[in-house]
């Protein structure tokens, strides 16, 4: 990923992301995402505070094209983290809203959410997304805490508790008259 700077909140722009915008101007980009729930065999769960907006939030980053969903979020919990850890199970899958940032480009994402287990490596800031990085006990989380991870924690441990019940996901399509 380069260190290009394209929004104004503090976030490294992938190459990827800069070249479509050099064709499409600000126009709605539709990007995947991936987000990990990392807990560890205690129960602690793995966050970061996000340098851009303070909030706490799980270990999250976007797929470079034809990367494989599981294996670009692995990469992404190790860059922002240095955790390496293994994905057990896809357990979410949502679209966040549209979003628009200062200079005009518009996205919205797709986003996959992964349980993880830790195999190894010390919780660290590991690059410039984070300010703080640390396990938490889930029932005394960090405040305030990103909504769309309070989303993706609660759907992971749902999944836990019954992986029969498969992956959350939103929409039936509604029928109307």
């Amino acid at each position: 990923m380069a260190l290009n700077w394209l929004y104004a909140d503090l976030m490294p722009t992938p190459d990827f992301i800069l070249d479509l915008r050099r064709r499409i101007g600000t126009e709605l980009l539709w990007l995947s995402g991936v987000t990990g729930v990392v807990l560890d065999e205690g129960g602690q769960v793995l966050l970061g505070r996000r340098s851009d907006n303070g909030l706490w939030a799980l270990p999250s980053g976007i797929l470079e094209p034809g990367e494989e969903p599981a294996m670009g979020l692995l990469r992404e919990i190790t860059e922002e983290t240095a955790i390496i850890a293994e994905a057990l199970a896809l357990t979410h899958v949502s679209v966040g809203p549209p979003t628009s940032y200062p200079n005009g480009d518009r996205t919205q994402f797709l986003d996959l959410t992964f349980w993880c287990r830790p195999l190894s490596g010390e919780a660290q800031v590991a690059d410039e997304e984070s300010t703080e990085v640390g396990w938490f006990a889930l029932g005394d989380l960090p405040a305030p805490l990103a909504p769309s991870s309070a989303e993706r924690l609660a759907a992971t441990l749902r999944y836990r508790h019954d992986p029969g019940a498969g992956a959350s996901f939103a929409g039936r399509a509604e029928t109307g008259d």
